[in-house]
């Protein structure tokens, strides 16, 4: 027994050699995921300049006149917002044009889509554009199938992944609006699920929104900036990019794809008869409305919409106020807004919190460029409301604008955006009572923190805020091109 235990000791091994094939597999793994950064980064990092084209053809005037068929009205509270679509839904006749920059199957969703199911069944034409990132997470639910596979049905995902080529993973259509008959419109910045309509969920997991409501009263869409909208969606939905997903139900998913169907159909909206609305009582007179959007490629964009809002800002002479989620801007938007601010004139940003705020990447971001945003000069307060805001709106003057435009540098130069731009006294007194309740809930944000005001308490962010951010907040710093 110890002469074998000896000669295992002693024998000579044999050199491990690992398989080839696992070394190859090993190195093409680490090529891959090389390919993978370098495309999904590169061509994101470095930003074109807006276009003398574009520069030369921009007129301020153009955003003042007479005239307009359209009326407006803001749409604040999620459950209105719910309701106004239903309603919207209900009563369309030919045709229906949803765009979402994210849906998920959930009960406000369902309610939407048992509206839309019973359109369809009336004969109107509907099409649905839907970000592909989006679509790619959520997209394929048994719900989605239900009304996709109809034959006066059509979805398309904008630029959905594809793990083959990296840069589809930026890029994003972040465009919100519903269009019925080409007389009514409503866009803004809401996505389509339960934190951002209805009353599913508790006020915690809720989030404060602002949407504009367009009804036109002329016989056609012609001037009507539901015309300018309705362009730009016939641009968006023909290019290559946009492809058409969910007309055929795999074979193994139709029981759960009629079972879906079925719980659509015995839904409230799915039966709901169009209520008499009293639009023109709804609505205020509109003199202007005007479409500002970014370029829809799915590469680094020209900031086109940021560069026409900076000239308006830049050419105010009484004075700005902006709305925003979060702000991450680039080293051309600090400047900007460091030339608003030397104007002299009152202004102001109006951002969420950390404390408060649910987009957790931005206010990562924001714990370390706070400052840099306080040198530029503005005024910043932070929203300390009761749950974080969503709302994208700006006051320039007496120019009042809505849409879905962050003030980041993902909205700036990766996605696709919207802004309407309201010549319209009375909608910008509506919208500047809508801002002025909401800074009522806020803090001036100074170096060493905050100014006192009555009635209004600093929040400490929580778990897991306390834990992550400490970290998040720096190693975000590389990547805030993608932020």
């Amino acid at each position: 027994m110890a002469k074998n235990l000896y000669e295992e000791l002693t024998r000579p091994q044999r050199s491990r050699r690992r398989h080839p094939l696992l070394r190859a597999l090993r190195w093409g793994l680490l090529l891959y995921l090389l390919y993978f950064a370098v495309g999904a980064l590169a061509p994101f990092a470095f930003h074109p300049p807006v276009s003398a084209a574009v520069q030369a053809s921009f007129d301020p005037a153009a955003f003042y006149g007479s005239g307009s068929p359209d009326r407006a009205a803001l749409v604040l509270g999620n459950q209105d917002a719910l309701d106004l679509r239903l309603q919207m839904i209900a009563q369309a006749q030919e045709s229906i044009v949803l765009t979402s920059f994210d849906i998920r199957d959930c009960q406000s969703t369902r309610d939407l889509f048992a509206a839309l199911l019973a359109a369809s069944e009336r004969g109107v034409r509907i099409q649905i554009l839907w970000d592909g990132f989006s679509g790619f997470l959520r997209g394929r639910a048994p719900v989605f199938y239900a009304l996709g596979s109809r034959d006066n049905v059509e979805i398309r995902f904008y630029n959905e992944p594809n793990f083959l080529l990296p840069w589809t993973f930026n890029g994003r259509m972040h465009d919100k609006y519903l269009i019925v008959d080409h007389q009514l419109m409503v866009l803004g910045g809401r996505n389509t699920f339960d934190l951002f309509l209805g009353n599913y969920v508790p006020d915690s997991d809720k989030s404060h929104d602002n949407d504009v409501l367009i009804w036109n009263t002329a016989a056609t869409a012609e001037e009507s900036v539901i015309g300018q909208v309705e362009d730009y969606f016939a641009q968006v939905w023909a290019q290559r990019d946009s492809r058409p997903v969910l007309d055929a139900v795999p074979f193994w998913r139709a029981g759960a794809v009629e079972e879906a169907e079925a719980a659509l159909r015995a839904l409230p909206s799915y039966q709901a008869v169009p209520a008499r609305l009293d639009y023109a009582a709804l609505t205020v007179p509109v003199d202007r409305c005007t479409l500002l959007t970014n370029p829809t490629g799915i590469l680094a964009k020209e900031p086109v919409l940021w560069w026409q809002l900076q000239q308006l800002m830049e050419g105010a002479e009484e004075r700005v106020y902006l709305q925003t989620p979060y702000a991450v801007p680039s080293r051309e938007m600090y400047q900007g807004l460091a030339r608003v601010a030397a104007k002299g004139i009152p202004f102001a940003l109006q951002i969420n919190s950390v404390a408060v705020g649910d987009n957790f990447v931005a206010s990562s971001d924001y714990l370390t460029n706070r400052d840099r945003l306080l040198d530029t000069g503005a005024t910043v307060w932070e929203w300390f409301g009761d749950y974080s805001s969503h709302g994208k709106a700006a006051l320039i003057d007496d120019l009042a604008l809505v849409g879905s435009y962050n003030f980041d540098m993902r909205s700036t130069y990766l996605d696709t955006e919207m802004m309407l731009v309201f010549d319209s006294p009375d909608l910008l007194a509506l919208l500047e009572e809508h801002l002025s309740a909401m800074e009522a809930q806020c803090l001036q944000a100074v170096p060493e923190g905050y100014l006192p005001r009555p009635g209004v308490e600093e929040k400490p962010y929580q778990d897991p805020k306390s834990v992550f951010y400490p970290v998040t907040r720096w190693i975000t710093q590389p990547f805030r091109f993608l932020l």
